[in-house]
């Protein structure tokens, strides 16, 4: 018998090592408004198409157009603009916070802000998200979340409502719809589809929103939860933000070079779509889409939203080490600020000016905001919760030896 060739294990090329451009060649770039909407009670094998193409509403020159174009009031996009303003001008705030050491580390979202801001305003009450450590613009973008209280979380000072349990980033605020942040990979998918099945079941009209980067969609939690969403039909958006980068490796490494995030729906049975997450009106047309498909019991949908992430993957990282210095200029989608800006401007509901007096406003609002937090404390002065804390809330009536233990600790 004739000998066949060695077998071979394919390896992902590493495109991002400085001095080599990222390829971006994956990322089909659709004109604005050529890709069809379907009816929200669409069959899953009916969107196929819509996970292999890009959904984009503004084109070029900032025009809404297309069967996407939502409709919309102005002060909602007004709004809009301004949530993504004031999630960037507290990102660039906390991110020097860190570098005072006033918290041990920080994310950003810098160039993701419209998938974020976009979404959480097309969220209706009630609705509950189950982010990553990247979504504050869900929080950022409403106006009753206080950001004193957020930058507190971050501090985990004494006025932490979490008593400084959990790390920086990781927000938790259930009475505003936001999970508990996990640092643990893809778990959110999971409860995400859990609490839209409990939902269902009471007869709810409530619809779950999970979170996942591209890099954890290679875990089996994001799986598990794609099999139960289609077989139970949950009330469930399958949020996947491809933001082309992990901490050190290209989206390719997950999969992504192949085929595309979204396919990963439709081959599990469940409507997907793709959709330029840099294009705020494009994410807001999307996230509607599947908000009434699940309200009216069509069952779940994934959206993979295609983005980049601007900054580093946290204060603990160096891009430099693995990404082109010129990487950020070639990513073909704009920036979602920039673009919303222009749009809004073209309808004579912004200008110039306007801008930026809204920038030295909300600037203005984060500063006092930390200001606030920091009269409670930070890393640096050691205005901390106190050691007695750890013993609370973890048993109704404290057992003997946990007695013991804090008296040893004499608080």
């Amino acid at each position: 018998m004739p000998h066949s060739a060695p077998l071979r294990l394919h390896v992902p090329e590493p495109t991002g090592r400085p001095g080599h451009d990222t390829d971006f060649s994956y990322l089909p770039v659709s004109a604005a408004g050529e890709i069809r909407r379907p009816p929200v009670d669409s069959r899953p094998a009916d969107t196929s198409d819509l996970a292999f193409t890009l959904i984009r509403v503004l084109d070029d020159k900032g025009q809404a157009i297309g069967p996407w174009a939502p409709q919309v009031d102005l002060d909602v996009l007004r709004r809009g603009l301004r949530a993504m303003m004031k999630t960037r001008a507290f990102d660039a705030r906390m991110l020097i916070a860190q570098r005072q050491k006033k918290m041990s580390f920080y994310m950003q979202c810098l160039g993701e802000e419209a998938i974020a801001t976009a979404h959480a305003l097309a969220l209706g009450e009630g609705d509950m998200c189950f982010p990553t450590y990247r979504q504050q613009g869900l929080l950022l973008a409403r106006e009753d979340v206080s950001m004193v209280e957020m930058i507190c979380q971050l501090f985990s000072n004494e006025g932490d409502p979490l008593k400084g349990r959990q790390l920086p980033v990781m927000y938790s605020y259930k009475s505003k719809g936001f999970f508990s942040i996990s640092g643990n990979l893809a778990t959110q998918v999971i409860q995400a589809v859990g609490w839209a099945m409990a939902s269902a079941i009471k007869g709810d009209t409530r619809v779950a929103s999970s979170w996942i980067g591209d890099g954890a969609t290679a875990e089996a939690d994001f799986h598990t939860g794609l099999t139960f969403a289609h077989v139970y039909r949950a009330p469930v958006i399958l949020n996947v933000v491809n933001n082309q980068w992990a901490i050190s490796t290209f989206q390719a490494i997950a999969g992504g070079e192949g085929t595309t995030f979204a396919a990963r729906g439709v081959g599990n049975g469940i409507a997907s779509l793709r959709v330029d997450g840099n294009d705020f009106l494009a994410v807001y047309a999307a996230s509607q889409w599947a908000l009434e498909r699940a309200r009216g019991n069509f069952g779940p949908t994934l959206i993979e939203w295609v983005t980049y992430r601007a900054g580093p993957h946290s204060t603990s990282d160096d891009p430099s080490k693995y990404r082109p210095a010129n990487d950020a200029a070639r990513f073909p989608l704009g920036d979602p600020i920039a673009r919303l800006k222009q749009h809004l401007i073209g309808l004579g509901a912004w200008s110039e000016q306007e801008h930026a007096a809204a920038q030295k406003e909300l600037e203005a609002e984060v500063a006092a905001a930390q200001k606030e937090a920091e009269r409670f404390g930070t890393l640096v002065d050691g205005h901390l919760q106190s050691p007695a804390s750890m013993f609370e809330d973890v048993y109704k009536d404290m057992p003997q030896h946990l007695r013991r233990q804090r008296q040893q600790l004499g608080i």
